[in-house]
C-alpha cells in the first residue's frame, strides 16, 4: 500500500513539474519579473478572433520541447491587442494595441522578444509551427542573434532551410 502511495505521490509531482502548460504572465508583471530575474521576455501578441493565434496556443505552445523551453528561458506574456487595459512600459502608461504598433505588429498572431529590460530584440510575425518555433527560441534566448544571422544558425545546426 504504501509503494502505491509513493508511486502516485511521485506521479502527480511530476505533471505538476513537467505541465505542458505555459506559465502566462499578465504584462506588468511579467515585466517586472524579467527584470529581477534577468531572462528574456516573450510577448505573445493575439486577438480573440485569431485563428492562427488560437493554433499557436493549442499546438506551439504546449509542445513539450517548446514549453520547457520557454519555462527554463524565458518570462513569457499574453497580451490581448485589443484589449483594455492600460500596460506600463518603459515608463509610460499605453494601451495594448499602442504596444503592439510601437513593435511593428500589422497582423495576428506575433511574437515579441524583449531584453530582461524590456528593450526590443525582435519581432517574429505570424504563426510558427514547434519544430520551427524552438529554433527561433534557442537562436534568442542564447543570444545567437547578436552574433550571426538566423540562416546560419540554422546551417550550423543542420536544419533544413
Amino acid at each position: 500500500m504504501k509503494k502505491i502511495l509513493v508511486v502516485i505521490c511521485i506521479l502527480l509531482i511530476t505533471s505538476v513539474t513537467y505541465s505542458k502548460e505555459p506559465q502566462w504572465k499578465k504584462f506588468n508583471e511579467g515585466i517586472a519579473e524579467a527584470k529581477k530575474s534577468g531572462k528574456k521576455i516573450l510577448v505573445d501578441v493575439y486577438t480573440d478572433w485569431c485563428g492562427w493565434c488560437k493554433k499557436m496556443d493549442a499546438g506551439t505552445y504546449p509542445d513539450k520541447k517548446v514549453s520547457e523551453y520557454l519555462a527554463k528561458n524565458y518570462i513569457i506574456i499574453k497580451l490581448n491587442a485589443e484589449g483594455d487595459e492600460k500596460i506600463s512600459y518603459q515608463g509610460k502608461s499605453i494601451s495594448p494595441a499602442e504596444f503592439a504598433q510601437g513593435m511593428g505588429v500589422n497582423g495576428y498572431p506575433a511574437t515579441v522578444f524583449l531584453k530582461s529590460d524590456g528593450s526590443p530584440i525582435t519581432l517574429l510575425p505570424g504563426y510558427a509551427e514547434p519544430d520551427r518555433f524552438i529554433h527561433v527560441l534557442s537562436f534568442i534566448g542564447e543570444n545567437h542573434y547578436e552574433k550571426k544571422k538566423f540562416t546560419d544558425y540554422l546551417t550550423e545546426k543542420g536544419v533544413k532551410q
